[in-house]
């Protein structure tokens, strides 16, 4: 009987411990019980579809053509602070797009900072954006750039990471910097990361758990992040509730795993080498001075060990910089200069 018990018992918790670790099934925008279709998409070689945004003048018309790649927890949708007048005057066509399991965009359980690149690449191509084009990341968005830097350099024009999310565990990073620029994030930004890193495994239930915290903001945000937030009504994404609905696990989970789960195939500091020797395009990086997010002292670092990009410093700019108009021009103005 007591066996009997015994048995049932550990029946019962294994059952538990498999819910608990086992995420759900992604809803499939378009499928039965899905959210609808309501953006235009494009398909990859693999059969997945990527959806995107066109802003300003037609493709064909424009001068100049940016892939924006959006953050974490934020879509193709996300504020852009680009003036009509700024727009027609240089020409600038810009495409932004759902990340992999975000919006409406196809979940991809193998995604990568690697597949990004090449997703960028397909999007570009069946845009028919030409052979060359420019890129921008914003924060969790700029892993992708650096894909971009390390596996399609021959694709670009130019390319802009602002507020860039650092990897903590990059091999070339001196030790001392990396636990000084770690212990200056919030705490539970801290307690995640580690979780993704060591135990990737655990992740969903870590997400989902009740007892600690997970991934939230323990500063206030600086004073012009503040007021970037409050001039948008505490919006930054003009359909926060499309961002997830295919499932958090396909949007969020997936993209800090991508990001801090799984061993980079590349190392940004010591494998990038300059893709325009000849002066032809330029590469830039937008970190704010008061970012409570990005450690200043590691893109400061990056910055020197790799000084073929422009590194740029933005007194008193927070995380969000990239919602400032003016600052939003200068970043733009910036990148496509020769």
């Amino acid at each position: 009987m007591i066996v009997a018990i015994v048995l049932a018992l550990a029946v019962g918790l294994l059952g538990w411990v498999y819910q608990a670790l086992k995420p759900p099934p992604p809803k499939i925008c378009g499928s039965t019980n899905g959210p609808p279709l309501t953006s235009p998409r494009v398909k990859l070689r693999d059969g997945r579809h990527l959806a995107y945004r066109e802003v300003g003048v037609p493709k064909e018309e424009a001068q100049y053509k940016i892939i924006i790649c959006h953050s974490y927890n934020n879509s193709k949708d996300m504020h852009l602070p680009a003036s009509q007048e700024f727009i027609e005057e240089i020409k600038l066509y810009i495409v932004l797009f759902d990340r992999a399991g975000y919006g409406e965009s196809d979940p991809y359980p193998a995604r990568s900072v690697k597949s990004e690149a090449f997703d960028i690449q397909e999007l570009a191509d069946k845009l028919q954006l030409g052979t060359k084009f420019y890129v921008m990341g914003w924060s969790m968005g700029a892993c992708s750039i650096w894909s971009c830097l390390n596996y399609i350099p021959h694709r670009l024009l130019g390319a802009s990471l602002v507020v860039p999310l650092v990897n903590y565990w990059w091999p070339s990073v001196p030790s001392a910097l990396s636990r000084q620029a770690f212990r200056s994030i919030p705490p539970s930004f801290q307690q995640t990361f580690r979780v993704a890193r060591y135990t990737p495994w655990l992740y969903y239930w870590w997400r989902t758990q009740k007892w600690f915290p997970r991934l939230v903001g323990d500063d206030t945000p600086c004073d012009s992040d503040l007021e970037i937030l409050k001039s948008l009504s505490g919006h930054l994404n003009h359909n926060q509730e499309k961002v997830t609905q295919q499932g958090e696990h396909e949007s969020l989970n997936r993209d800090i795993l991508a990001s801090f789960g799984s061993k980079w195939e590349f190392d940004p500091i010591v494998d990038l080498s300059n893709p325009f020797p000849d002066n032809n395009g330029s590469v830039h990086i937008w970190q704010g001075c008061e970012d409570r997010i990005i450690p200043i002292a590691f893109t400061r670092f990056i910055a020197e060990k790799l000084p073929w990009i422009q590194y740029h410093e933005v007194l008193n700019g927070g995380h969000l910089i990239i919602h400032d108009a003016e600052k939003f021009e200068a970043i733009v103005r910036a990148l496509l200069a020769r």
